[in-house]
């Protein structure tokens, strides 16, 4: 459940093609490729021959996603294997990116931040990011003691991976870290924390 009238909470707004932009860079992750296929349909293909695709495949039938992706006919397409290389390959985009270029990032939750968090190292705006949430809500949360961060968190409760705590998962949102916090619910009395509840499947 989300609380609402926090404000570090990310929204995301859905991908919306800009027509004066001089270059598009979509940076996708498994059913977020749906969200710029939803997009052709809606806008059609010219903005395409000035695109650039970085695709991660990921959940649910990636395969399809690749091979529809391609048939797109970007100006550039490429896969990822993981999220490392994708990230490298993103870097060198912003390195050479000029001005006029417009950053929209389709995916996970935790997918979302942590593209997010280069783009912002790279001196982008976060407001003029277009972002859409597809997927997974499982989320990408920090340990507030230990500052382990343990990724595709669905309960809540949940042990840190780093240091084992019982962590509950806040909707405080950090962008950069590109993380939810996690405090310790049994500090008070520890060995009572609750049975971990599916909260973010």
């Amino acid at each position: 459940m989300l609380v609402q009238g926090i404000k570090s909470r990310p929204e995301y707004k859905g991908l919306d093609i800009d027509p004066h932009a001089k270059r598009h860079l979509f940076v996708l992750e498994g059913e977020g490729a749906q969200a710029l296929i939803d997009e052709v349909g809606a806008k059609g293909r010219d903005f395409l021959a000035k695109s650039e695709i970085l695709y991660l495949a990921a959940g649910a039938a990636p395969k399809a996603y690749d091979v529809t992706l391609s048939a797109l006919s970007p100006d550039v397409f490429w896969q990822a294997s993981t999220l490392q290389p994708l990230l490298f390959r993103l870097r060198a985009c912003l390195e050479q990116a000029r001005m006029g270029t417009r950053l929209s990032i389709a995916g996970t939750e935790g997918f979302i931040g942590q593209i997010m968090q280069v783009a912002i190292e790279y001196g982008i705006d976060y407001h003029s990011i277009h972002t859409e949430h597809r997927g997974s809500m499982a989320r990408r949360v920090q340990c507030v003691h230990c500052k382990g961060i343990t990724d595709n968190v669905t309960t809540s409760p949940f042990p840190c991976s780093h240091c084992g705590l019982p962590l509950l998962v806040r909707d405080h949102y950090s962008r950069r870290l590109g993380a939810f916090q996690g405090v310790n619910i049994d500090a008070e009395e520890p060995g009572t924390a609750p049975e971990p509840e599916e909260m973010f499947p």
